[in-house]
């Protein structure tokens, strides 16, 4: 049976719909992943949840230990991820509490442990990465969020950030131009790595709020999570569509 994983970021630290039958901490030659690993089922189908920040929440976007992350869902035997990010709208259907699917992604960030291939073993590798997400796990999320009325975007190209910092009104200008839809901080390399290990990868980005200079004054957390409150909601009925089709 092929297990599955769902990363959880910002606004989403657990399944309410997962009945837990256990929790696993796994030790990896790249340290500690970033919490231990929430092992259950969903409608009798197995699924692994990891919440990506720790929970609680504590952990900043560039701090954390992708590698350890992703090479422990590999270890657990997962061949499938859906990876849940709090993004901002760049583009004018990214409104705030929407659902995207993304189906490319830039990589604005730097100093990140980004692969597994770092030489030290003598082999340089490269991977093709010229569509950064699993076609088979995007088509199946846009065929969820259509069964249950579920209005989402089937493309968009996420933009992905240092942090942990919100962007300037420039940059997110300079981001648009570059044909980005969305601003995101967790994005790669958590892609890139499971890409490597052989693992299917798709995200689910929920619109926190509107990217800087998109709207007139600043952006407060009480924007963002009024906004995740609702966005959130509807990832959870489409993440729960989503497995029991699986």
């Amino acid at each position: 049976m092929t297990t599955l994983a769902i990363i959880g970021g910002t606004g989403l630290s657990q399944l309410a719909a997962l009945n837990i039958t256990r929790h696993e901490t796994v030790n990896t030659p790249y340290g500690n992943p970033s919490a231990d690993f929430i092992i259950g089922e969903i409608q009798n189908k197995r699924v692994i949840f990891l919440a990506r920040h720790g929970n609680p929440h504590a952990i900043p976007p560039h701090k954390i230990n992708y590698r350890a992350n992703i090479w422990a869902l590999k270890h657990l035997g997962v061949k499938d991820i859906i990876a849940v990010a709090a993004v901002g709208g760049i583009t004018t259907k990214m409104t705030p509490a929407h659902l995207a699917i993304p189906d490319q992604i830039i990589d604005y960030t730097y100093s990140r442990e980004h692969t597994f291939f770092d030489g030290n073993d003598g082999n340089v590798i490269h991977i093709d990465f010229t569509y950064p997400y699993s076609q088979k796990l995007r088509a199946g999320l846009i065929t969820a969020a259509a069964s249950v009325n579920l209005q989402v975007s089937p493309i968009a190209t996420y933009g992905c950030t240092q942090g942990p910092r919100l962007e300037t009104a420039a940059e997110i200008a300079r981001m648009e131009r570059d044909g980005c839809d969305i601003v995101g901080m967790t994005g790669m390399p958590e892609a890139t790595l499971a890409k490597e290990l052989g693992m299917d990868y798709a995200a689910l980005a929920v619109m926190a709020n509107w990217g800087a200079g998109k709207t007139d004054g600043e952006i407060t957390m009480a924007e963002i999570e009024e906004n995740l409150h609702h966005g959130m909601a509807n990832a959870a009925v489409l993440l729960q569509t989503f497995v029991a089709a699986y």
